[in-house]
C-alpha cells in the first residue's frame, strides 16, 4: 500500500474515528470543528474527493458525507502503534481474571471469550491448542464410579480425558503402580512418542499391568488421531446491534457462522502474520462471505511465544480497533505467560 500524504492520512484518520463512534458518513464541517487539522472546510473537502477517488472513502448518500472503506480501514490499523496502549479499566479487568487462575484450559478458556466479548463489546472466540503442538506433562489414571479415566495434560496447558474401555474393575495398587509408572516415562514426550512408549512398556512388565498400560497407548493414539482445538465462543448477542451492519442478512450469517466449529476454525486459521502476536482481516479480506462486512482480530498464544492456541475478537468493519487489538494483545500475552508456566 502506497503511503498517504500527511495531510490526506489526517483526514482519513478522523474519518474513521468519526464514523467508527456515530456509526453516520461523516462530513468535512463535521471534520473541521471536532479536529484541529489546521485547514479549512473546503481543503477537507477535497482531500476527502481525492480519498474517495484513491478508494478509501465512499459516499453512500449523495450527501457530503463518506465511511471508510475496507482499503481505508486497512490503512488506519496499519498505522496505529505497534503495541496499542491498554485502557487502565480493561487492564485491571484482565489482571483480576487472570490473577488467580485454574490450569484447566477449557474452563479458562470459556472465560476468557466471554472476558474478551464482554471488553470489546464484540463477540469474541477462544480456541485451545492442538495436541500436536505439546508434550506431555503429565499423564495419570483417575478412578470414576467404577471405572478408570486417563487424563494428559500438556504443556500448552490443555487437558484430555478418555475413558479406557474395561472389561472388569482393575486392583487399586495396580492402578496406582501403573499411574506412577506413566507420569514417570511418557513426561516430556509428544502424543506420538507418549503412546509407543507406554505401548513399548506394555511389552516389558507385568502381566496384571500390562492390559492396563496397553489400554493407555490405545487411548493415546485415540487422542491424536481425534486430535481437534476445542471452539468457545462468547458474546455473539453484541453483534446484534441494528446499526453494527448495514444489511440485516449479513448479520444473520455472520451468527449463523459463528455458530459452526469449522466455520470458526477455517477464520482463524486464515489468519497469517502478526502485529505483536496480534493480526486483523478487514471486510473483504477474510476467506468467508459471512464476514465481509465484518474484521476479526486474531491473537495467538502459547508457551515461548510459540504459537499453540488463538482468540480472536470478530465484530464490524466499523470496529473500534485500538480497543480490541489492544484487549486482544493483553489477554494472548496472558495466556502465552500462563503457557509458559506450565512448560516450565
Amino acid at each position: 500500500m502506497e503511503p498517504l500524504e500527511e495531510r490526506k492520512a489526517a483526514v482519513l484518520r478522523a474519518v474513521v474515528q468519526d464514523h467508527v463512534r456515530t456509526a453516520e458518513p461523516v462530513g468535512s464541517g463535521t471534520i473541521a470543528r471536532r479536529h484541529r487539522l489546521g485547514v479549512s472546510p473546503a481543503t477537507i473537502r477535497s482531500e476527502m474527493a481525492a480519498l474517495e477517488e484513491m478508494g478509501y472513502l465512499a459516499q453512500p448518500h449523495t450527501s457530503a458525507g463518506r465511511i471508510p472503506t475496507d482499503l481505508g480501514y486497512r490503512h488506519y490499523v496499519d498505522n496505529l502503534p505497534r503495541r496499542v496502549t491498554l485502557p487502565q479499566a480493561l487492564a485491571r479487568e484482565i489482571e483480576g481474571y487472570f490473577g488467580d487462575r485454574r490450569v484447566d484450559l477449557d474452563e479458562l478458556l470459556h472465560g476468557t471469550a466471554a472476558l474478551l466479548s464482554k471488553l470489546t463489546g464484540y463477540a469474541a472466540v477462544a480456541l485451545t491448542p492442538r495436541t500436536s503442538g505439546g508434550l506431555v506433562l503429565r499423564a495419570e489414571l483417575v478412578a470414576v464410579g467404577s471405572g478408570l479415566m486417563l487424563l494428559v495434560v500438556s504443556d500448552t496447558g490443555r487437558v484430555d480425558k478418555r475413558m479406557l474401555d474395561l472389561d472388569t474393575e482393575p486392583d487399586a495398587k495396580i492402578v496406582e503402580r501403573a499411574s506412577r509408572m506413566l507420569s514417570e516415562r511418557l513426561a516430556g514426550l509428544d502424543y506420538d512418542e507418549a503412546a509407543e512408549r507406554a505401548a513399548r512398556l506394555a511389552r516389558e512388565i507385568a502381566d496384571e499391568e500390562r492390559r492396563l498400560v496397553r489400554d493407555v497407548a490405545d487411548a493415546i493414539r485415540d487422542l491424536r488421531a481425534t486430535d481437534a482445538e476445542h471452539v468457545f465462543v462468547g458474546g455473539v448477542a453484541n453483534i446484534a446491534d441494528e446499526h453494527a451492519f448495514e444489511r440485516r442478512e449479513t448479520l444473520r450469517e455472520l451468527v449463523e457462522t459463528l455458530e459452526e466449529r469449522a466455520a470458526v476454525l477455517e477464520i482463524v486459521a486464515a489468519v497469517s502474520g502478526a502485529m505483536e502476536g496480534v493480526t486483523v482481516r478487514i471486510g473483504h479480506e477474510n476467506p468467508l462471505r459471512a464476514l465481509a462486512e465484518a474484521s476479526v482480530v486474531v491473537g495467538w498464544y502459547g508457551p515461548d511465544e510459540e504459537p499453540a492456541g488463538a482468540i480472536a475478537v470478530v465484530g464490524p468493519t466499523r470496529m473500534e480497533y485500538p480497543r480490541a487489538i489492544s484487549a486482544a494483545q493483553a489477554v494472548a500475552g496472558r495466556l502465552s505467560d500462563l503457557m509458559s508456566g506450565l512448560a516450565g
